[in-house]
């Protein structure tokens, strides 16, 4: 299975107020492995960026006066993620600008060549899953971390890769995939939480780029000793072994 963990930035809440996209980031998960493959884009959004988003993840527009427009990246950026699952929290959000983005660039050019994201791509909401495992309790990203034990704290401000890249240690410490539990952790004294999924453990992801499992076969002394085994068991009635390669 090929995911993508994608998050985004933008300059203020609403697409029907005319507000655009400024950043995307994304991460390429294959097989629950993260793959190292990643899209990284600053957009110039041809508007100002609202104080308030400014104040969240620390864009302005001098950063993103020189980048090019969403326009000039469509392209790129349709070929990384078509055909993947996209991982995103809060989906609505992130989905409903980058499909407005990709409907202005079919208007002008006359065409549909581009989106929408569900043409092509299936999409999981990973706000909707930890409201589902964790009713009543805060669910934000950062919330995650501290539930699930992953360090966020090189992360000051929001910011799209950053957050794609947390994200994938938070969706696969969620289900369960390429992490590995450290039994006696001490917790979190300051978490004030009682919840039992993570009480004694520390969750952290197994490094990508770790050396397969080395695979021991056995010799034919041990191959024999086995079979030798196998008769005497079958001597006193059925040997459930026989009917595992059935």
């Amino acid at each position: 299975m090929r995911q993508i963990i994608l998050d985004t930035e933008t300059t203020g809440i609403e697409v029907r107020d005319g507000h655009r996209l400024i950043e995307i980031g994304g991460v390429e998960v294959i097989n629950r492995r993260l793959t190292g493959r990643h899209y990284h884009q600053y957009i110039n959004p041809e508007r100002a960026i609202d104080p308030e988003a400014i104040e969240v993840h620390g864009i302005t527009d001098a950063r993103v006066a020189n980048e090019p427009v969403f326009a000039d990246i469509a392209h790129e950026f349709w070929d990384f993620v078509k055909g993947a699952e996209l991982v995103i929290h809060n989906a609505p959000f992130d989905v409903g600008f980058i499909d407005h983005e990709f409907a202005m660039v079919n208007r002008a050019r006359g065409n549909d060549a581009l989106g929408p994201l569900s043409s092509q791509c299936s999409i999981l909401d990973t706000l909707k899953m930890a409201r589902d495992r964790h009713p009543g309790q805060r669910n934000n990203l950062d919330a995650l971390c501290k539930r699930y034990d992953i360090d966020n704290g090189h992360r000051e401000l929001h910011g799209a890769l950053l957050d794609a890249e947390i994200l994938a240690d938070v969706y696969l410490a969620m289900t369960g995939g390429q992490t590995a539990l450290i039994l006696g952790a001490e917790r979190d004294s300051d978490s004030g939480s009682n919840n039992s999924s993570h009480t004694g453990f520390s969750i952290r992801r197994l490094a990508s780029e770790r050396a397969p499992l080395r695979v021991i076969t056995a010799n034919d002394e041990e191959a024999q000793a086995h079979q030798q085994k196998l008769a005497k068991l079958r001597e006193k009635g059925a040997c459930l072994w026989d009917s595992l390669g059935s």
